[in-house]
């Protein structure tokens, strides 16, 4: 009997079993599977249920291990990624504080009678600061202690610091003769050192009878309210060891900032700018005596760069005629010399803490020395 033979208008259309030749059950995709057929011998014990559902760990097999491999790599890719924003964002610094515009007030104080004279010795000797210290060794420095958020390192730095301004301001021979500036300039903040300069190319403005042009921003202070500086064609020092006594405070600002407070009384031996007189003789000193309280700021940031901001400063001087209220350059009244005076409140400045006012005062009497003879 011959075989089946296929029909003479062949096989029907989607038939037969060449109708998933192309469909290629791999191994994975049997693992795969949701459901699992039972084999003969449990068939015959469970002839209800042909198939099984497939657990889904036996589903998952091998793509569990690379799905928890994937998600590890990018909880670790995340991570890093937060780190990195955390290290380079632009919070990493706080903004940088400017500083406030310099507030000064000067307060001359004019001699009562004639100026006295005599060797830069015999004055320093006979007045108020014969025990004071002499040049930067009389600026001492308290006991540095910790702050919130300051170390004791950094609050000495900062008080080492304002002495370096106090010395450069007015105690250095060069600044306060008006040979050099640099000294003040270095140690000032970028955007004061601008305000510096303006109040330097006034005075040069002052002195010279010329205009010194259009400034921007406020009106600069004046010269004398950064520096203690003579008039060099008026007065020189006599003796270049300037007596100075006095104290320093520090404290904390908010929470990056640092403030020290100076108080001293510098002495200084003057005489007139021409060392003889007419008659060829050697001219008298005199003593001229300043009280400066300044208030200086110093940032976290500015700390390693050696920079601090003045804020305030209040000066007392004397004797000075009344017309120094806003000088540029400092000019003492000289031994044997007298000035006009009006009804002011005598002030001593070894005695009498800087208010910022009057506008002039009158220098006390035991402020000034009393040579024998």
């Amino acid at each position: 009997m011959a075989g089946r033979a296929n029909p003479p208008e062949g096989m029907p259309q989607g038939g037969g079993d060449d109708e998933f030749g192309s469909t290629v059950f791999d191994e994975s995709f049997v693992r795969r599977a949701r459901l699992q057929e039972y084999s003969a011998q449990e068939r015959l014990a469970d002839h209800e249920h042909p198939v099984r559902p497939l657990p889904a760990s036996a589903r998952a097999g091998g793509s569990s291990l690379k799905q928890g491999i994937v998600l590890f790599a990018l909880v670790v890719l995340a991570f890093g990624a937060a780190l990195y924003m955390g290290v380079t964002g632009p919070y990493e610094q706080p903004a940088a504080q400017r500083s406030q515009p310099l507030r000064a007030t000067i307060v001359p104080l004019v001699p009562q009678g004639t100026v006295p004279g005599g060797t830069p010795d015999a004055l320093f000797a006979a007045g108020p600061a014969a025990d004071f210290g002499t040049g930067a060794a009389g600026v001492t420095l308290p006991r540095s202690t910790a702050t919130r958020d300051f170390s004791a390192s950094q609050v000495l730095a900062a008080l080492t610091l304002g002495k370096e301004y106090v010395v450069a301001s007015a105690i250095d021979a060069r600044v306060v003769t008006g040979e050099a500036t640099a000294p003040v300039r270095n140690l000032l903040v970028d955007d004061q050192r601008a305000r510096f300069d303006r109040s330097l190319r006034a005075a040069s403005g002052a002195d010279s009878g010329a205009s010194a042009g259009p400034t921007a921003g406020p009106a600069a202070p004046p010269a004398t309210a950064w520096l203690v500086r003579l008039d060099p064609e008026h007065a020189a020092l006599a003796d270049p060891g300037v007596r100075v006594r006095g104290t320093m405070t520090v404290s904390q600002q908010g929470r990056d900032v640092l403030e020290v407070t100076t108080d001293h009384v510098f002495v200084y031996a003057v005489r007139s700018a021409d060392a003889a007189d007419a008659a060829g003789e050697t001219r008298e000193s005199a003593l001229f005596t300043v009280r400066r309280q300044v208030r200086l700021q110093i940032g976290r940031e500015d700390l390693p760069r050696q920079r601090l901001s003045v804020e305030h400063v209040v000066l007392q001087a004397g004797p000075l005629p009344c017309s120094a209220v806003s000088a540029d350059r400092l000019r003492p009244v000289l031994a044997g010399e007298r000035v006009a005076q009006d009804e002011a409140t005598g002030i001593d400045p070894y005695a009498d803490r800087p208010s910022g006012s009057p506008v002039c005062g009158t220098l006390a009497e035991a402020a000034q020395p009393r040579p024998a003879g």
